[in-house]
């Protein structure tokens, strides 16, 4: 293979990974978040009844995310990653052909799952090729996905309420998008070799285990993160358009986070060289509480922007800092690491959005359940802050990130 067919190759390999993204993050997952509203005026569903999808959804999710961690066959993650493409599609159909409750429940659950192909699946699937084919391992275009498919699910759903389309031609739209996308997601990530050539070193590298204390106060922590990126990730959208001043605002806003949350990945790696894994951490949860809370403070557009690009430009950060870490303390098998940090991130996911749709029923407002929110991202921040202080694996952590240069 000549270089210039090598470099083609490699960015169609990145490229699949970012249509992954944007089918099963983009359309499967966060396309219930501009039309929740949507569906709440034209349908029977109710604030509690879309938290309680919201909570299936990321159990789903979680279970993905759990399943990707464990299988350690390159083949059956191949396998997993296109079954997760095929349930993109087919969930966000189904979602048009019915209005009962438990059918939406099993294909919000089903959607979740297929999300995680995309976000751990084809990640794993995109660095085995890229070692294999002595590629430098970067996965920021991947990721970058992740905001794009944020901006696709707010930019169509705008564009089809021009239109005058009900919740279910939406749905339906979302799905012919969603074949689309699906053909270069699963034709442009080559299938997996069994001989990979020049990994020794990935293969033998010595696992740095953390400390019991860190793995304790991390897991918590990561749990409060969970909790907070959840809330606006569901509500947003809801909760813009419900103030007066606001209304058609919402859709732009959720647009907002993706272009925010697009280049967050680089940016929070930079960030990291400067203070370190764990204090970028704690100034991205920081940062992202403001980003909660704003909405509850203040109904003006020019503060509900700014909640935007800081919620938008720090979740993606706090995941791709803690996969990094995941893959310093354990270079062989990252999994490890991240099976239970996917167990505390994901749990949260599941109680918050069902907490926090009884509360906005019960009072009318989400300023509860962003307040709650808010507090508990903050909890985490300042746990991260001990644990940066006495623990001997944070403090590794930090100074290995500072010494960390990209490979030539």
């Amino acid at each position: 293979m000549t270089t210039a067919t090598l470099r083609s190759q490699r960015f169609k390999v990145l490229l699949a990974g970012v249509f992954s993204q944007l089918l099963c993050i983009g359309v499967a997952r966060f396309a219930y978040t501009p039309l929740l509203p949507v569906m709440q005026q034209q349908s029977w569903i109710g604030d509690a009844d879309g938290g309680w999808l919201a909570a299936l959804n990321y159990a789903g999710y979680m279970l993905g995310a759990l399943l990707a961690a464990t299988v350690r066959s390159i083949h059956v993650k191949d396998t997993l990653y296109r079954l997760c493409l095929v349930l993109a599609v087919l969930t966000t159909a189904g979602m048009a052909l019915t209005e009962h409750f438990w059918l939406w429940a099993g294909l919000r659950f089903l959607a979740g799952f297929s999300s995680s192909g995309a976000m751990l699946l084809a990640s794993g699937l995109i660095m085995h090729w890229l070692i294999q084919h002595r590629q430098r391992v970067e996965l920021g275009m991947h990721f970058a996905g992740l905001g794009l498919g944020i901006v696709l699910a707010a930019v169509a759903v705008e564009a089809m309420l021009v239109l005058s389309m009900d919740w279910q031609a939406q749905w339906w739209a979302f799905s012919v998008l969603a074949v689309g996308l699906l053909v270069p997601a699963w034709r442009w990530l080559p299938r997996p070799s069994t001989v990979v050539t020049g990994t020794s070193g990935d293969k033998t590298a010595a696992a740095k285990p953390p400390t019991h204390t860190f793995m304790r106060w991390m897991l918590a922590a990561y749990f409060c993160a969970g909790y907070g990126y959840v809330i606006s990730a569901t509500f947003i959208v809801t909760i813009v358009e419900r103030e007066p001043l606001l209304a058609g605002a919402g859709n732009w806003t959720f647009a907002l986070v993706g272009l925010a949350a697009a280049p967050a990945v680089i940016l929070w790696d930079l960030v990291a060289r400067r203070i370190g894994y764990l204090g970028a951490l704690i100034l991205a949860m920081s940062l992202q509480v403001i980003g909660i809370v704003l909405p509850a403070m203040t109904t003006n557009l020019a503060a509900v922007l700014l909640s935007a690009v800081l919620y938008g430009g720090t979740f993606l950060g706090c995941v791709s800092l803690v996969l990094t870490m995941a893959g310093r303390l354990y270079p062989a098998s990252p999994a490890r690491l991240m099976g239970k940090m996917t167990l505390a991130y994901g749990s949260a996911q599941i109680i918050a959005p069902a907490l926090t749709g009884m509360l906005a029923e019960v009072t009318g407002h989400y300023n509860v359940g962003l307040w709650l929110a808010g507090g508990f991202v903050a909890l985490g921040a300042l746990l991260l802050a001990w644990l940066r202080r006495v623990d001997q694996t944070a403090q590794r952590l930090d100074a290995d990130a500072k010494a960390a240069v990209y490979a030539s």
